[in-house]
Parts: structure tokens; sequence; C-alpha cells
């Protein structure tokens, strides 16, 4: 039984859910580790991104959340860290901005092309190797940033930039151990 206002966890999405689940648990990716945040809800995930070696990001340990709708894997979830972190790509308040998690079609700003966008082919290993990709690039993407100020310092004063972004993984290393 579900509770009031979440998904059934009856269909072919929860199916597809538990099957990537049980991929993982059974052949860990290296980089990530991912779980239900409760057993009786396949629609909410809780991650741990390990920062990628020889990268600002090296060394931290990175909490986030993924919340798929009722309509995956027809529309993309929305992943959202729960640690600090400091990227042009990660708004302020932690969700995630790249263009795998942009629902499928155009982009009506013209940003992305239609196969950069979400597609139903996607799993929860190409979304998390996706941003592991992101964390590792020497060069965020600055044109549509969903952290300006980010994507400012990158620009205007990259060591200062590099310098809060390296504090942020030690932080989170920290923590990881409290």
């Amino acid at each position: 039984m579900s509770k009031p206002g979440t998904p059934s966890n009856s269909g072919s999405n929860s199916l597809l859910l538990r099957r990537q689940l049980t991929e993982l648990t059974k052949h860990p990716v290296e980089g990530f580790s991912a779980g239900l945040v409760d057993d009786s809800n396949l629609f909410e995930w809780e991650v741990l991104l390990i920062g990628p070696p020889d990268t600002l990001y090296e060394g931290g340990f990175f909490k986030a959340r993924l919340s798929f709708p009722p309509e995956f894997p027809l529309l993309p979830p929305k992943m959202k860290f729960l640690t600090p972190m400091w990227h042009p790509n990660i708004y302020p308040d932690g969700n995630v901005c790249i263009s795998i998690l942009h629902p499928p079609g155009e982009d009506q700003y013209g940003y992305e092309d239609a196969g950069e966008r979400w597609l139903p082919v996607h799993t929860v290993e190409s979304i998390l190797l996706s941003v592991l990709s992101m964390l590792s690039s020497d060069t965020p993407n600055t044109d549509s940033p969903a952290n300006v100020d980010a994507a400012k310092e990158v620009r205007e004063n990259p060591d200062a930039y590099k310098k809060k972004v390296r504090r942020l993984a030690r932080r989170s290393a920290e923590e990881a151990y409290d």
C-alpha cells in the first residue's frame, strides 16, 4: 500500500526502477552508490557520488537525491545534491542542470539538440556517469549556467573557484566520517 500522494509501486515504471536497482546492487559502478531512501518507495533514491580522481572534487563524498516522476522512463528524474556544491551547472539549492535531465524534445532556447536531452533509454547509471563527467570537466559549461555566481567566478577568478570547490570537497569528506 503506498502513501497518499505517492506513486504506487506497480506498473512497468517501477519494474524498470527495481531492475536498475538490482543491477546496480549486483554490479556496482565505480564512482557512486545508489539505493532507495525508503524500501517502500521505488521513486526516491539516495545517491553517494565519490569525487573523481584528479579533479577539484577528488576525495569528496557528495550526497544527492534522485526523484523519479510517475511517468518515468518517458520523463527524466530530478537530481538534487544534499551536500553543498559550487558548480555552474548546479543551482544554489542543489538541483542539477544538465541536458540528460531535461525533458525530451527540442530546447526552446536552442542550447541543446534533442539527442542530448532525456531519452527513455537512459538509466540511473547513465545519469550518474553524466554527472560525474560534468564534475570531472576542467572547464565547466558556463554558457547557460544554473549558478550564475559560480559561472562568473569560473570565468573571472578561476583560482578562487577552484579553491572554493576543493574546500567543499574536503568538508564533504570530513562530514562523511562524522
